[in-house]
């Protein structure tokens, strides 16, 4: 079974964070950055700042899900610094 992933874009453009999730997260940054996804767009050039991997598609959902739940630019953040500090 392949992974999957739930990454974290940040556009520095536009100070902003998006959460998403994809089977392979740097060809998917590609696609943001090429301008394919609507909602993305605008921040282009994203980055990739923070990801987690999980066996499935569905828990790399879940999770993404969880986070788009906070609608919390704090808990994206500290999420970013607890992934840097390791």
């Amino acid at each position: 079974m392949d992974s999957y992933y739930l990454y974290i874009l940040y556009s520095e453009k536009l100070d902003r964070y998006y959460t998403g999730s994809a089977a392979d997260p740097h060809k998917r940054l590609l696609r943001h950055n090429e301008g394919a996804t609507k909602s993305t767009k605008p921040g282009r050039p994203w980055k990739i700042v923070y990801h987690e991997e999980y066996p499935s598609r569905s828990e790399a959902v879940k999770r993404e899900n969880y986070i788009k739940r906070m609608k919390s630019r704090k808990f994206i953040m500290s999420l970013i610094a607890k992934d840097t500090e390791a």
